[in-house]
This record gives structure tokens, sequence and C-alpha cells, in this order.
């Protein structure tokens, strides 16, 4: 259940943010200008690369890397392909996890690692095994740990991961949109250095702007009928989100909020593109989770039963590819079963920039959810 009277409620969602998030999520454009600076400082626009990349490997654990690896392979389109390596091991910690690389991994490869925690040994033995390889090894992780110390100097590159004064004393909430940005922002301007996508110095700080100011339009003192982040975890209290995206930027975004739904606000959401998103979900709006089903229930008791989810449609819009939607079929898909849609598309402006205010918008609405309902639990 979502407590709503505590979303306009500014210090009681104060009390109630005992990880910071929202403090996160306002600083996010701050972030961004920080980790450029140190991706200028570690030396990334001196590089002279002989030319792009033939692939871009990215390892890491947690939501931010996996974020940081679907957004760069949306980014990077059909330039270089991306591949996430993806950890195995018997838990997730930082001791168990184990990555390798390809067998077709080599010199005319580029392996980025991402990580908000830096101890993890097999990280370490990644980028030795890619040393012997010849494979060009970058790494982004909070300074001093050991993973920079084992890459930096001999096996590759190392950027510090930005972070903020208040985090210096505490672990850093892999799903929060400052890591995402700190791990994010040292990727894109490497590999707009080595030809693979496009994000200069300029592009950067339009993104930071724009993040400044999506949460001035989405942060906490801002009235739940004006603020975009707010009104969304509101329409999706009690319901299972169905997001549906459209454009290349828009789909990394959708798969992101379910992420962050899940391990911040421990809420389930189902994610899928347009227009195959159509028939994959259609079904959903016909069953038990439609809005019209059990009307039966009219009578129940809505204060002692817990109420039943219902199907909600998030439509998460970029610039669709050739001006084509599919957006007009969504919609009447979803009316017609009495499913309620809710939709986000960003103001114009570069791709990075629309990319960063959905992901901004999506990510306040996630801790809203988060901080509302374990409230209300509590």
């Amino acid at each position: 259940m979502l407590d709503e009277s505590l979303l306009d409620a500014p210090d009681a969602l104060a009390r109630a943010d005992r990880r910071g998030l929202l403090r996160g999520a306002a600083e996010a454009g701050a972030r961004v200008r920080t980790a450029a600076r140190h991706a200028a400082e570690a030396g990334i626009a001196e590089l002279k690369p002989e030319g792009r990349p033939r692939s871009v490997l990215i390892a890491g654990p947690g939501t931010a890397a996996t974020g940081v690896a679907d957004l760069v392979s949306a980014l990077a389109g059909a330039t270089a392909p991306v591949t996430r390596l993806a950890p195995t091991g018997v838990a997730p910690a930082a001791g168990a996890l184990r990555w390798a690389l390809p067998g077709w991994a080599g010199s005319v490869d580029l392996l980025l690692i991402a990580t908000t925690d830096g101890s993890e040994p097999g990280l370490a033995l990644l980028a030795e095994q890619a040393y012997r390889r010849g494979c060009t090894v970058v790494a982004v992780a909070p300074q001093h740990s050991p993973l920079s110390e084992a890459v930096d100097g001999t096996h590759g590159l190392v950027v510090p991961m930005a972070t903020a004064p208040h985090e210096m004393y505490e672990e850093t909430q892999a799903a929060s949109p400052g890591a995402l940005w700190a791990l994010f922002t040292p990727l894109l301007a490497l590999l707009d250095r080595v030809g693979v996508l496009e994000a200069p110095p300029e592009t950067l700080a339009k993104v930071a702007d724009r993040l400044d100011a999506t949460a001035e339009r989405c942060g906490p003192a801002i009235a739940t009928y004006s603020n975009p982040a707010k009104t969304l975890a509101a329409e999706l209290a009690d319901s299972l989100p169905l997001i549906w995206t459209e454009g290349a930027g828009a789909a990394p975004a959708g798969r992101r909020f379910a992420a962050v739904l899940a391990e911040l606000a421990g809420r389930p959401a189902l994610v899928a593109e347009l227009p195959e998103a159509l028939p994959a979900h259609g079904v959903l709006l016909a069953g038990a989770l439609a809005a019209g089903a059990d009307p039966e229930d009219f009578f129940r008791d809505r204060v002692a039963e817990q109420q039943a989810l219902r199907a909600r449609v998030v439509l998460l819009r970029d610039r669709p590819a050739g001006g084509l939607t599919a957006a007009p079929a969504a919609r009447e898909l979803a009316l017609s079963h009495d499913t309620p849609i809710s939709e986000l598309e960003p103001e114009e402006g570069t791709e990075l920039e629309s990319i960063a205010e959905l992901l901004a918008v999506t990510d306040f609405a996630a801790i809203y959810l988060a901080l509302t309902a374990s409230r209300a639990q509590a």
C-alpha cells in the first residue's frame, strides 16, 4: 500500500529516506560534472586512439553496471558491438563473483570495468586476463580500492568513481541514480574519444543541466499535481506496471525502471519494447490483472483486505526511428481493456539529454514508491 499523504510531506519524506535516495537523485547532475572532471584528470581527453575498437566488453556487478552496459549498447548502435560480461558464482558477494572473457577477445577489443565496490577479486583477475590477451582495459571504481590498485598503470587506465561527500562514510547504493551516473559518465567520455559514440564535453554539460532541471520538477518540495515523478508513483500504487518503451533511448530507461522498482521499492514490473509489447502483454490486459477484472468484488472489505494488483501501462517514449510510432495502437489496446496508461516523453534535446530525463523521472518515481511503501508498512 502507498501512503499518498506522505508524497506531499517533504519533512516526512526526508525522515523516511534513511538511505539518502532522494539526495542521490537530486545530485545526479552534480555527479555528472564531477565524473567528467575525474575523466579529464585521468587523461581520457588526451588519449590518441589508433582507431575504433572492434567490440566493447563491459563487466561489473549490480544494477548500476547492468544499466551502464545497456545504455552504452543503445548509444553505440551499429558502430561497435557491445557485450555485457555477466558474472557467475555461488552468491552475489564481491568475493564469490567471477567474470571471463569470450574466447575471441583480443588486442582489438576494449574492456570496460564498472563497479561501485572495487573489492571484487574476480574483476582484478578479469583485468589481468585481458592484459595478457592484449585488450585495452579501462576501469571506473572507487579510489584506492583493490581493483583500482590492481589495474592502474600496469594493466590499464583507472578513473576514480565520483562520490558525494555523504558517501565517504556510507556504502554506495548500487541502484541509486548517483551510482549510475558516476560509472556511466567517464565511460561516455572515453567512448566519445575512441569514436564509438558522441558524447563531447558540451553534451555532458547539457546532460548535467537536464538532470538538474528534472530534479527541480521532481523534488520532494514540489506538489504531486505538478510533479511528474510523484504523479507516476501515485498512479502506480497497487498496480503492476507494464512498461512499454519506444525509441532506442527509452528501451534501456524502461529496463532500468523495472530493475530499480524491484531493488529499491520491492515492486514487480514487466517491460517490453513497442510494437512487440502489444502481443506480448496483450493477454495480461484481458486476464485477472485487467482493471475491470472481478466486478463481483465491489462490496468486498477494502480496509481489511489487501487490494489486488491491476495492470497499468507506463509508456516511455523517445524519438522513434523514421517517425513511425506504435503509441496510438498502444493507447487503443490499453483503453479497450479499461487499463489506465501513464505516458512520459522527454523535452527536445540531444539523445543523451532525452535519456537522462527519462532516467531521472523514473528514478524519482521509484524512490517515492519505496519511501511511501516503507512508511505505510511501518
